[in-house]
């Protein structure tokens, strides 16, 4: 053998062995499970039986979700700022409502919201029921002048009355804003999204991939789930922003704005990480138009760290499992009942004595 065949030839075996031993080290990326024990799976959507009361009360809150009449306008229904074919919201940092009037917050996402701990940015409803009567009432959302006058566009029509006469049954005047908001927080109790992380912490292993399982590792490295935890990951308590950085955007000063306690300034409630990928633009102003820049922003104000870019886009991979599964027979797009000559008209500008106050889409 010459001696450039034998330095070939051990070129060649170097080079097999660097393969054979990356290939032998370290394996595949693996999830310990004590780490799973802060998070659990969405429980199942509740089984409904046809035929009766609360079925009844589904397909009502269905029909009332998507009906525009409910708004002074006619043009905005709880559907327009929270498109259920849209993962719950209308991409945009803020939403539009009556006359054109944008809010300062932006519109979350309504799907997994009935199992939060309170409803808005600063907790000001404490159930989806109370959530949704807000926008009907909201001079800048939907503006209708009052409880009453919700009523009266729904007893205009023969098709209401019979909705709520089926899903309220006993009750001698069924036709209530009380009852139409209970209804709508019963359909919205249904938008449940399981994904394949749910099947992960369910036993699959083979749910996630290696890539998810590693950026599931660099998203617990990150500090991220300390407030990013549990069924909805977030969606179960308040978090000053700017934790350890002040945030550098303070007109909005949070749940603040609802105490007036000066303990609560920069206090919002934490989002739900769940279907995540889906629902931007970010933050409570909608201002942040990407995934990665809201991983980055949160690193910095939050944790005070500045994430290299693989540890970002690792923890972006893994934030994009959570996606769930749309039910889209479930938030299928009803036939509504048919206005009468009863039927209040439509206001299509902003009166000059309407305020521009409130904090819809929050």
């Amino acid at each position: 053998m010459t001696r450039n065949s034998k330095v070939v030839a051990l070129s060649v075996i170097l080079v097999l062995t660097a393969v054979l031993t990356a290939g032998c080290g370290k394996g595949p990326p693996t999830v310990e499970p004590a780490s799973l024990k802060s998070f659990a799976a969405l429980p199942a959507a509740p089984a409904v039986l046809a035929d009766n009361p609360m079925a009844a009360k589904i397909e009502l809150g269905r029909m009332l979700y998507y009906d525009a009449r409910l708004s002074k306008g006619q043009t905005v229904s709880c559907n327009s700022c929270h498109r259920l074919s849209e993962y719950g919201v209308d991409g945009q940092p803020t939403s539009e409502g009556h006359a054109g009037q944008r809010g300062t917050r932006n519109s979350p996402t309504v799907y997994n919201a009935a199992l939060q701990f309170v409803q808005f940015w600063d907790g000001r409803a404490p159930d989806v029921e109370k959530q949704a009567g807000g926008p009907m009432l909201n001079p800048v959302e939907m503006a209708m002048p009052s409880e009453m006058a919700v009523v009266a566009v729904l007893k205009s029509m023969p098709g209401y009355l019979a909705a709520f006469r089926k899903a309220f049954p006993g009750d001698k005047d069924p036709v209530t804003f009380a009852h139409a908001v209970e209804a709508i927080g019963g359909f919205e109790r249904g938008l449940i999204t399981p994904s394949r992380w749910d099947r992960f912490l369910q036993g699959d292993q083979a749910a996630l991939t290696a890539e998810e399982k590693s950026g599931f590792n660099h998203f617990l490295a990150a500090g991220c789930d300390t407030c990013h935890s549990g069924v909805l990951l977030g969606g179960n308590a308040f978090q000053k922003l700017g934790v350890a950085k002040d945030y550098s955007d303070t007109t909005d000063t949070g749940r603040y704005q609802v105490t007036r306690n000066e303990s609560d300034r920069m206090f919002f409630k934490v989002p739900t990480l769940r279907n995540v990928a889906m629902t931007g633009p970010y933050f409570h102003n909608g201002k942040i138009a990407t995934l990665a820049d809201a991983v980055d922003q949160m690193a910095e104000f939050q944790t005070g760290r500045q994430l290299a870019a693989a540890d970002r886009d690792a923890i972006v991979t893994f934030l994009k499992c959570l996606t769930g599964d749309l039910d889209g027979n479930y938030v299928r797009q009803p036939d509504l009942p048919k206005s009468t000559s009863r039927t209040p008209r439509a206001t299509a500008a902003a009166g000059s004595g309407e305020a521009r106050s409130g904090i819809p889409g929050a």
